[in-house]
């Protein structure tokens, strides 16, 4: 339940909470995957680390609105409010090759579970398509079990990607996408994480470090990239 809020700076931002369900491993993902697509190009809202006051849950007539609050009081994440953005429709705006293919390497990279027709999660604002909600992408790190085998996951789901059909570039993406995504655009990325996310979700003693994320992005872009490898296969798939 993201919230849009006026912050401080007299911006208006898509509030993403601590307190809800997945927890801070979610806002993890929501940065980490959003600066990696800005990294590689692609447009993502800007996205911010946010301090909330739990003291505004006194004002908030909703008791669930008011837990939620009381459990983000603190940092929490936000992605840039684009007034006036609607929703992607493929069949009503058109997405060039070479930037869908982009975009469909990157899911796949990524693991992003939201890139389908259900649910886009693309918006297209002042004629320009936007990448939001990347809660769900790094779906690994709630799983136990070794990072390293996780990073050879070929992400099957791929082959709902809303884009895949228009996909046509997938080895020009691959091959510009792994050469741009060095341990020297990865690290300053996974240092923004605040370290209070990284810690051990309540009931287990198991933490995910920096390094640990830095070693599967290097584990999953070694080649062959599985991950474009089925995105290849699949995209031959829908002829």
């Amino acid at each position: 339940m993201p919230a849009i809020v006026e912050a401080d700076d007299d911006g208006m931002y898509v509030l993403k909470f601590r307190g809800a369900g997945q927890g801070p491993k979610a806002l993890i993902a929501e940065l980490v995957a959003g600066e990696i697509a800005r990294a590689l190009g692609l447009p993502v809202p800007e996205i911010v680390l946010a301090e909330l006051d739990a003291s505004l849950a006194d004002t908030e007539p909703d008791p669930e609105i008011q837990e939620l609050i009381r459990a983000s009081g603190g940092l929490n994440l936000a992605l840039d409010y684009l007034p006036g953005a609607f929703a992607f429709d493929p069949a009503a705006y058109p997405v060039e090759p070479l930037l869908a293919s982009r975009i469909v390497w990157f899911d796949a990279f990524v693991s992003n579970l939201d890139r389908t027709r259900r649910n886009t999660n693309l918006l297209v604002w002042h004629q320009r398509l936007h990448l939001i909600d990347h809660g769900a992408a790094l779906y690994f790190h709630h799983r136990p079990g070794s990072i390293r085998e996780k990073a050879a996951d070929k992400f099957a789901l791929v082959a709902e990607h809303v884009l895949l059909p228009a996909a046509t570039r997938l080895a020009d993406a691959d091959a510009e996408a792994a050469a741009r995504l060095t341990p020297a655009v990865l690290q300053p990325i996974l240092a923004q994480v605040p370290e209070a996310w990284l810690a051990p979700a309540e009931g287990s003693t198991e933490a995910i470090s920096r390094d640990d994320y830095l070693a599967y992005f290097a584990d999953r872009l070694a080649a062959p990239r599985r991950f474009a490898e089925e995105a290849v296969r699949a995209h031959e798939q829908l002829a």
